[in-house]
């Protein structure tokens, strides 16, 4: 959990007296996620999400927020940024770029059912299709590029062993990028980071998607493979359970079929995608900044799944 920037009513009315959001009514803040700042907002004119973006470089911000417009635009459920009378998506708020967007309905779903996988899956190609005209998209700043540069950084922390695992996992993820399999794979602008805490249902067939923070350029079954290794998961495990897997990718195929290099990638991406959590977390945890509200999420939850992806074999079907 993280508050980073504390926003006091006073400022928030004066930022908000720019928008065309209405007065203010009650402003909370949330205490989930560890990148940015965010509100519950409630004014005269609506419920909205306010973020203060912590460390995202103010430059690549309009790309998130533009890319959360073109997908509403396309009839993704996701939130939609409000600009300001100047026609700015975001603005400076005590210190912090900020930006105020529609609050969606619903609620995140902790145990999953191979229903709400489903229309997951169905939903995730829908938002690939969309993307694919989006435009160009910056690179994942926690993906390949960096995991190197964070074993770097975490290697006098971690025990012998997490060090050989690291090491060995990114030797292989870096074999499988050099092959053409890879280079073809699709790709565009993506989420990358939908958890199930990112999606709200109002009914176990009507999920929407939010915080698009770490949207970015990359595969299409890299960002499915980070779905599939939160949302799919046997109870009280941490490898895949069938029911819930299948029905992910169910929902996929409905939408958008699979190419050949994506089904034979497919383990290697859950792979990939462990890495990258379990990357990230340990950097948080050992290296963590300070914040008003901080819980940083336990590492070894994705040790134990990139462990379980490396006995996996096969091809999707």
């Amino acid at each position: 959990m993280a508050v980073f920037t504390v926003v006091s009513d006073q400022q928030l009315k004066d930022w908000l007296a720019h928008h065309d959001a209405g007065e203010l009514q009650q402003a909370e803040p949330i205490a989930s996620g560890i990148e940015n700042t965010n509100y519950f907002v409630d004014t005269t004119r609506g419920r909205w999400v306010l973020t203060l973006v912590e460390r995202l470089p103010v430059e690549r911000l309009p790309f998130h927020l533009e890319l959360m417009q073109h997908l509403a635009q396309r009839g993704i459920p996701c939130p939609a940024p409000l600009a300001d009378r100047e026609g700015r998506l975001f603005s400076p708020l005590n210190g912090k770029p900020a930006t105020l967007v529609t609050r969606l309905s619903g609620k995140a779903v902790v145990d999953t059912t191979p229903e709400h996988c489903r229309a997951m899956g169905a939903l995730l190609a829908r938002m690939h299709l969309a993307a694919a005209d989006f435009g160009p998209a910056p690179a994942n700043v926690k993906g390949p590029e960096w995991w190197p540069i964070a074993l770097e950084e975490l290697r006098p922390r971690l025990e012998p062993a997490l060090r050989t695992l690291a090491a060995d996992e990114l030797a292989a993820q870096q074999a499988w990028m050099d092959t053409p399999d890879w280079k073809n794979l699709p790709a565009s602008a993506v989420h990358a980071d939908i958890f199930r805490d990112n999606v709200l249902f109002t009914s176990p067939s009507e999920p929407s998607v939010i915080d698009f923070y770490f949207a970015c350029h990359d595969t299409w079954l890299f960002d499915l493979a980070v779905v599939c290794n939160d949302w799919c998961l046997a109870p009280n495990d941490v490898t895949l359970d069938p029911a819930r897997t299948d029905a992910l990718l169910d929902g996929y195929r409905s939408v958008r079929a699979f190419d050949p290099a994506e089904k034979r990638g497919w383990t290697m991406a859950l792979r990939a995608a462990a890495l990258r959590f379990w990357l990230s977390r340990l950097y948080d945890l050992l290296l963590p900044r300070e914040a008003a509200m901080l819980q940083p999420k336990d590492p070894t939850h994705f040790e134990r799944i990139l462990n379980d992806r490396r006995t996996l074999s096969g091809e999707l079907h």
